[in-house]
Formats: structure tokens, sequence, C-alpha cells
């Protein structure tokens, strides 16, 4: 298998700062906004549940395969059934529009992100090497 050339490309320093800054003013963002953009979420998941319950008990008629397991120590009935049904019957599952972020990996990539543009701020080059831009790029 052939290996394609190598992409040999100089970025002016002074964007590539202004794209590392605003990349930092969204990871921020979106870090702040995670636990109202999570509680939103968890609000659709748990409607859409209610809504494929109320699915699920209005077609139990339909339902086959039944299988309960009752626990003594708790008194608690487990009940469970198989419903044959079309995709396009249930109810839509909400999917999250946001990254999940943990505060050790946001710490690490604000670091690094503040750290790229110290640097970047400090030197005298007017472009970037490739190299350098390979480095940062995955915060772009």
């Amino acid at each position: 298998m052939a290996r394609g050339k190598a992409i040999s490309v100089k970025i002016a320093t002074p964007k590539i700062i202004k794209a590392l800054e605003a990349k930092l003013v969204e990871l921020n963002t979106n870090y702040a906004n995670q636990e109202a953009n999570e509680a939103k979420y968890t609000k659709s998941r748990e409607k859409w549940q209610k809504e494929l319950t109320a699915y699920a008990v209005s077609n139990i008629k339909k339902a086959e395969n039944f299988r309960t397991n009752y626990r003594s120590w708790n008194n608690t009935l487990n009940i469970d059934f198989d419903l044959t049904v079309s995709p396009t019957d249930l109810p839509t599952e909400p999917e999250r529009d946001f990254e999940q972020m943990g505060s050790h990996t946001y710490k690490e990539m604000k670091q690094e992100i503040e750290n790229a543009i110290r640097i970047l701020k400090m030197t005298d080059e007017e472009t970037v090497s490739t190299s350098t831009y390979q480095a940062v790029s995955r915060y772009l």
C-alpha cells in the first residue's frame, strides 16, 4: 500500500492564536453549560421513558413470552414481556447534542491550549510550521 506524501503548509501565527483563543472560549462555555445540558437531557430522557412505558402498557394485549420474578425480601415483582413493534411506532429516544467532559479532561485541555497560546504569542515567526500546527490541530 502506497503512502501519501506529507502536507507541508505554513499558516500565519496570528491565525492560529486567534483560532486557539476561540476554541478556549468554546471549551470554557461548553464546560460551564454541561450541567444544564445534562439536566435538560435527563428530563427529556425521563419523558421518553414515560412515553415508552405508556406505549408498552397500551399494547400489553399483544405481548408474548411473559416472565415474572417475585422478590420476597423487598416485596417487588418484576414482569418482563416481548412486544413485536414497528420502529416508527415507538417514541424517538433523545440523544445528547453535547459532549460530556470530565473535570480532569477539561483542565488538561484548557492547560494545553493556554500553554500553546502563550508559546505562540512569544514567537517572532510569522508562520507556524507543520509540526507545530499538527501539535495544536487537535484543539481546532
